[in-house]
């Protein structure tokens, strides 16, 4: 960890302030010089087999030519949309625009025509690559009802057509491309509300995706099935940049499918482990279920939402691997902070680690934007090289994120300790005030998962005319016992005090999620307003 003694919740850059600035093509072609021959990616089939296979200079050489039918048919800056599940031409696709100077536009697979009309329409782009279907939705079918609406749209290329792919290859220059410039428009995953497209540069994506890669402990030569969904920043940042930016062996799955990927973890023998918390507790339900042997599995790694500490001592009895938290957003491409592997199993547990390097993150009262004390809570803020540029066309919601001085404004709350370690107590939106008291989710969530019965939680403010707010807590039964309201009263009041203890519980099978697997709890209180749970009261 970094050894540092903080006066106030001001963690300064490490390492220095300017990181190495480098564009993905630099970054890939810096490892094909220095490792031609090294496997570099892997497709998986649905069963876990392995297809087709390319080293670093197959995948630098395939990328460029790639790019180059891409400049045919792109100017530098123009916008081009990836509508696909995680497949080897997603990832060329990812590279190739890097390399051709064109703006790649990330779009969820399970997306349906308005939806998909939104994302093209307002991030401005002028083609569509997609596959044909996934997991039953007829892509080509809704892409096409949804390009009929836009004359903008003037080209729509099968990913698996590869002469329409490459064509035009022999005949294209690539531009010169700077660090700075925009890569990819992703846009939020909407827990909250109304997506909006982050503009992140080639500098952010590369540099973040390596430094978390690196204290993930994951180095040149390891091999490790990359099970995240390609649209999102951790699969294609952290895990598909980052992994090739350390000269790592990626296993391509097409989709997250638990049985598969223990399967393939146990064949192959793979050392890691990233996923967010609901694909680590379906992980570790699939190693219960198999018996297969995990053993080979030495790093583990975990974000996306609040990671709650028995999901932590649970992995550590099925894997023998402790869960490293890491900690981000989108606009920050993605990660913020990051635990250590040597953390006491109280900082693995309950804080989300210190900054990355070349990365300030300050605690700022979210009334005057002051720097907090050590230890008060505030909005967690981070700025440097990860920042986003902006949203797209919506310059009064950058400027709501991004203040006057280049902070990064993350809408989490947390509180720092005077090492730099950071505690997420809950969302500044999300917060719930009953009765003029502010009440953090996260804490009655942690609490409540300490129940042997319990395997996921959600807590939730749900409007009341005497309180303001009342606490809903809405939960995923371990398996078929479901504990009854007073049991579970009695379990949270010897942990909680009584204004924390939830007055309506709800029990669930499944959970209403964003596509990188986060609960989305604006649903869940809406879907309780207008009568669709069966509510059980304390």
């Amino acid at each position: 960890m970094y050894d540092v003694s903080l006066t106030d919740a001001y963690f300064p850059a490490q390492s220095g302030n300017a990181p190495e600035a480098i564009t993905i093509g630099d970054m890939l072609r810096r490892q094909a010089a220095a490792h031609p021959d090294r496997p570099a990616l892997k497709e998986l089939s649905y069963e876990g087999e392995i297809g087709r296979a390319w080293t670093y200079a197959d995948l630098l050489a395939d990328a460029e030519r790639m790019a180059k039918a891409l400049a045919t048919r792109h100017e530098k800056g123009a916008r081009i949309a990836v509508y696909a599940n995680n497949i080897p031409e997603w990832m060329l696709l990812e590279l190739a625009s890097a390399l051709a100077g064109v703006t790649l536009v990330t779009i969820n697979p399970a997306y349906q025509a308005r939806e998909l009309k939104f994302i093209l329409e307002q991030s401005r782009s002028e083609a569509i690559y997609y596959v044909e279907d996934f997991r039953g939705n007829p892509m080509q079918k809704i892409a096409d009802e949804a390009c009929d609406l836009l004359p903008t749209i003037r080209h729509r290329i099968l990913l698996t057509d590869h002469d329409a792919l490459y064509a035009g290859a022999d005949k294209g220059a690539l531009p010169e491309v700077r660090p700075g410039d925009v890569a990819q428009i992703q846009y939020t995953s909407g827990t909250t509300g109304f997506p909006k497209g982050a503009l992140l540069h080639h500098h952010g994506l590369v540099r973040n995706g390596v430094d978390t890669m690196t204290r993930a402990g994951v180095s040149a030569g390891d091999v490790f099935v990359h099970n995240m969904p390609l649209f999102h920043t951790t699969g294609c940042a952290i895990l598909a940049l980052g992994g090739l930016g350390v000269g790592a062996t990626m296993l391509l799955a097409p989709m997250f499918d638990p049985e598969m990927i223990i399967r393939v973890i146990a064949r192959e023998r793979t050392r890691f482990i990233l996923g967010v918390p609901t694909m680590i507790v379906a992980l570790i339900d699939e190693v219960e279920r198999s018996g297969r042997d995990v053993s080979s599995v030495e790093k583990m790694m975990s974000g996306g939402a609040m990671v709650a500490p028995e999901l932590v001592r649970k992995a550590k009895a099925v894997f023998g691997s402790t869960i490293q938290i890491v900690y981000g957003q989108t606009e920050s491409s993605p990660v913020i902070t990051q635990a250590w592997h040597d953390d006491t199993l109280e900082d693995l547990t309950e804080t989300i680690g210190q900054p990355l390097p070349y990365v300030e993150v300050s605690i700022r009262d979210p009334q005057t934007n002051e720097i907090a004390a050590v230890g008060a809570q505030g909005e967690i803020c981070t700025r440097g090289y990860l920042v986003m540029t902006g949203y797209n066309d919506a310059p009064e919601a950058t400027a709501s994120a991004i203040d006057k001085d280049g902070w990064l404004h993350t809408g989490d709350l947390g509180r720092m300790d005077k090492r730099g370690y950071v505690k997420i107590t809950g969302r500044v939106k999300e917060m719930i005030i009953r009765g003029g008291e502010n009440l953090f989710p996260a804490e009655i969530e942690n609490a409540m998962l300490e129940h042997d019965a319990i395997a996921e939680v959600a807590v939730v403010g749900i409007p009341d005319d005497k309180w303001g707010e009342e606490v809903a807590c809405f939960m995923r039964p371990a398996a078929d016992e479901k504990p009854d309201v007073a049991a579970l009263k009695s379990f949270i009041r010897k942990r909680l005090s009584p204004q924390k203890t939830p007055v309506y519980w709800i029990y669930l099978d499944e959970w209403p999620l964003t596509g990188s697997g986060k609960i989305q709890k604006f649903k869940l209180a809406e879907a309780f307003v207008r009568g669709e749970h069966d509510v059980l009261r304390a």
